[in-house]
């Protein structure tokens, strides 16, 4: 059997790292991606440490340069993709201090920069990978979301997110899954399957370990996704243990 072929965006750390690791568990190739390629290649010989495959991919899923090179360098490798997961992602700009994250305090340029990661990361991805998606006999795309991004949840005034009004995080999530419905439409005549995943709260360095939940439970959630067979769902969103989420 071929060999099947995975790139995790973000993966030097936190859920990304053991998302990468889980995948390389089950048998894939997986490839880092990571903006430090130093940090990549640590993350990449900590899995092949564990007997897994590992190579990082330099990937900075903001700029365009960065992204083709890497759909270059896999089309050349590899020739094709079977799972592209899209971890990748920030809260906000690590120079916009605490006292500006309320709504009526956030500026354009602080959304416009967290989008750049959390939504145009995604769209630019998807974009320079979907040839090679398309190569691999049932490909699968993850894009790791937030309970945040949820309107349903975020509206819900007894839910515990409520309190949590984070304008460039939460409506970049809520903007995310509007991006894995949308790819999932248009691949829904194809093998491919497009979802969401939410993770749920975890420990790991974009909140400062204050998460209830380990990084390796929620990759086990955002994995779940990647290795549904021919018969699971497409354009939706799921969260712990595979419960389906409202929009």
């Amino acid at each position: 059997m071929t060999t099947r072929i995975a790139l995790v965006t973000g993966a030097n750390r936190g859920l990304g790292f053991e998302s990468a690791r889980a995948l390389a568990g089950h048998g894939f190739t997986v490839l880092v991606g990571a903006r430090s390629a130093e940090r990549g290649q640590e993350a990449a010989a900590r899995i092949t440490a564990e007997g897994g495959t590992a190579r990082c991919v330099p990937l900075d899923v903001a700029d365009d340069a960065s992204v083709a090179a890497a759909a270059d360098l896999i089309g050349r490798e590899y020739g094709r993709l079977d799972v592209l997961i899209n971890n990748a992602g920030i809260t906000t700009p690590p120079d916009v201090p605490p006292a500006d994250h309320l709504p009526s305090r956030t500026t354009a340029d602080t959304v416009r920069r967290t989008y750049e990661t959390n939504v145009f990361g995604a769209i630019r991805t998807i974009g320079a990978l979907l040839p090679l998606l398309r190569e691999a006999p049932a490909a699968r795309i993850v894009n790791v979301s937030s309970g945040l991004g949820s309107l349903t949840i975020g509206s819900d005034r007894t839910h515990p997110y409520h309190a949590l009004n984070f304008l460039p995080y939460c409506s970049s999530k809520t903007a995310l899954n509007g991006v894995t419905l949308a790819y999932a439409k248009e691949l829904a005549d194809t093998p491919i399957k497009v979802n969401s995943a939410d993770p749920g709260y975890c420990a790991t360095d974009l909140n400062g370990h204050s998460g209830v939940r380990k990084a390796e439970e929620g990759a086990a959630d955002i994995v779940r996704l990647a290795l549904l067979d021919a018969d699971g769902p497409t354009g939706g969103f799921y969260g712990e243990g595979g419960e389906r989420l409202p929009w």
